[in-house]
């Protein structure tokens, strides 16, 4: 398999303070065996939210890493911290947030740029205006399963980035129309579970962002065709909208497309090596890999 000599992946990866622990280890062996990874491919960016995140959405669970420990920890390997900020149920008044403007405020001029990912207008002009050193990414929670929608939010000039509904990410007749500045702007949803035709992702979304608002409201159940089982990387293998590292290195890095996000804020730190062993590790490495981190006696991985 060669890889496109023209284009690298860029890969956003889960849990900047709810798998910290997991990356304090995985990054220096990133940076100090570089040879163990595909040369194709870099991190970009780790994305998540403290606990108690007000301004948090996607996923109810959140971290409890320190900040200051966050932040030293991307600024030492020159990676982008995002915030998950997809709450759309915000008002103004939740704007005014102490701990999520301290975050802002604390991450804002960091020499490789902090971002955040939103879904509320309201919340990305606040960012806009008080904290313009961040950038911003338009979140998958919008469920942009309409291609002429995604292409409306390709062209607001406010995001860096915009990631689609996953349904989106095999219309390669209609992406390869897409101009090379528009390509540079999606990022594509590699491995979500979800069956391809749940109907309930934004009742889902919104359920999340209510219960990070402390409402009191009973969890989503989703009613899809394997919604109560819980995320197995075999069956999102199995999704018709999966993208594996065949498919990156074959047809989207081809194609001028370098941007690809992989969930698991929700998952145990034994799945998230997984991933990163399937994207990025070569598979005569993968035992070292897996050595490396399954030995360190500093980290749960379950």
């Amino acid at each position: 398999m060669n890889a496109h000599l023209m284009n690298r992946a860029h890969y956003h990866l889960p849990g900047l303070f709810e798998f910290y622990d997991f990356y304090r280890i995985f990054l220096p062996l990133f940076r100090e065996h570089r040879e163990y990874f595909y040369d194709w491919c870099e991190i970009a960016s780790i994305y998540g939210a403290p606990q108690d995140c007000l301004w948090g959405g996607g996923r109810a669970c959140c971290g409890d890493a320190d900040a200051r420990d966050v932040l030293s920890l991307v600024d030492e390997y020159g990676i982008s911290a995002r915030f998950t900020f997809s709450n759309s149920m915000l008002t103004k008044e939740h704007l005014l947030d102490r701990g999520c403007n301290a975050l802002c405020s604390m991450f804002e001029g960091l020499n490789v740029p902090s971002g955040a990912i939103v879904h509320s207008d309201l919340l990305a002009d606040y960012l806009a205006k008080n904290y313009p050193g961040l950038y911003l990414v338009s979140s998958t929670t919008k469920v942009l399963s309409s291609f002429d929608d995604f292409l409306l939010e390709l062209k607001r000039n406010e995001f860096s980035y915009v990631v689609p509904d996953f349904r989106l990410n095999k219309e390669f007749k209609r992406l390869g129309l897409l101009s090379p500045e528009q390509k540079n702007k999606v990022e594509f949803l590699c491995n979500e579970c979800c069956n391809f035709f749940c109907s309930e992702r934004k009742l889902c979304y919104e359920n999340v962002s209510r219960r990070n608002l402390g409402l009191d409201v009973m969890e989503h159940k989703c009613t899809a065709p394997g919604g109560d089982g819980g995320y197995r990387f075999s069956l999102a293998k199995k999704n018709p909208a999966f993208i594996g590292i065949g498919d990156i290195v074959e047809t989207y890095l081809p194609m001028g497309f370098s941007n690809f996000k992989l969930e698991g804020r929700g998952l145990g730190s034994a799945l998230i090596l997984e991933f990163i062993l399937y994207y990025m590790t070569k598979p005569e490495y993968q035992l070292e890999v897996r050595e490396a981190v399954y030995l360190d006696s500093m980290l749960d991985l379950f």
